[in-house]
């Protein structure tokens, strides 16, 4: 990745990705969690497919290929499709970002055994802080202590799947072309959720304007670009570090949630931002 855009892209990936989570909540309104995912992994492909003639990248091979079909699992299939049942389930839209935003915890716990990373005592207040400041303001905006126990395992089980899959690009990703890369990822996905949304969901989806502004975004936005940007950035720098990041999120997936979803930011949310802001400027030092 070049490195501008290297430097641009933590800004980039928080912006796209914490929008997704209310885009994502309206758009299982429209259509089932399965459904929605197979409809934005079958337009990816497609959309991917005629730039391999043009741009005539070089193809991951062996195990290569199986590294980014492995990452692809975990995230399109584990991740994206647990919380997408989670928000299905009635879990708010800030419920599902505070359960995935305890990622950075989870990977600076096994970092140091898996990849080799060390993190030291001020990385560790700065997950501390942050973490403090992402609860503080998804806590003051709704709480998430009446969401759906199923649902919540469900949220659980994608922060799992993501966490998983940050520590396996860590340490086994190689730096591959985005097209062919992206493509073998949402390949996977496609094959995976295309059976359960016609076995689960007859492939019924609502078809509005609204479902496909929802499906634009996610193809574009969080499919193409968002994806990406933090793969690079797992092999451009250190893990935990990375993983920082999505302290952000959840403030972030708040406010983006106030004019999409209605849902105001009380004075004490702000607050928890700048904390969670202080932490990632911390835990990224």
């Amino acid at each position: 990745m070049p490195r501008p855009l290297l430097l641009a892209a933590p800004a980039l990936f928080l912006l796209l990705w914490s929008v997704g989570f209310p885009i994502a909540k309206i758009g299982v309104q429209h259509a089932g969690p399965f459904t929605l995912l197979a409809l934005r992994y079958g337009i990816a492909v497609l959309v991917l497919l005629p730039l391999l003639p043009i741009l005539k990248p070089e193809f991951p091979k062996g195990r290569a290929a199986w590294h980014i079909a492995v990452v692809g699992f975990l995230i399109q299939v584990a991740y994206f499709g647990l919380c997408y049942l989670a928000f299905q389930s009635g879990v708010s839209a800030g419920g599902v970002a505070i359960i995935v935003c305890l990622q950075p915890i989870l990977v600076s716990l096994i970092a140091p055994r898996m990849v080799g990373e060390t993190v030291g005592r001020a990385r560790w207040l700065g997950l501390a802080l942050g973490l403090t400041g992402a609860v503080t303001v998804i806590l003051a905006r709704s709480g998430i202590s009446h969401e759906p126990p199923l649902g919540i395992l469900a949220a659980i089980g994608g922060l799992v799947g993501m966490t998983a899959a940050t520590l396996y690009e860590k340490r086994f990703g190689t730096d591959s072309h985005p097209v062919p890369a992206n493509l073998i990822q949402y390949a996977v996905g496609a094959a995976f959720t295309l059976p359960l949304a016609f076995l689960a969901e007859g492939m019924q989806a609502d078809w509005t304007p609204a479902l496909f502004g929802t499906l634009a975004y996610l193809v574009l936005g969080n499919s193409m670009v968002a994806i990406t940007l933090p793969l690079a950035m797992i092999r451009a720098g250190e893990v935990a570090r990375v993983s920082a990041l999505f302290y952000l999120v959840p403030p972030l997936a708040a406010l983006s949630a106030w004019p999409m979803l209605g849902e105001a930011m009380p004075p004490l949310a702000w607050a928890g931002m700048a904390l969670a802001g202080i932490g990632v400027a911390l835990a990224r030092r």
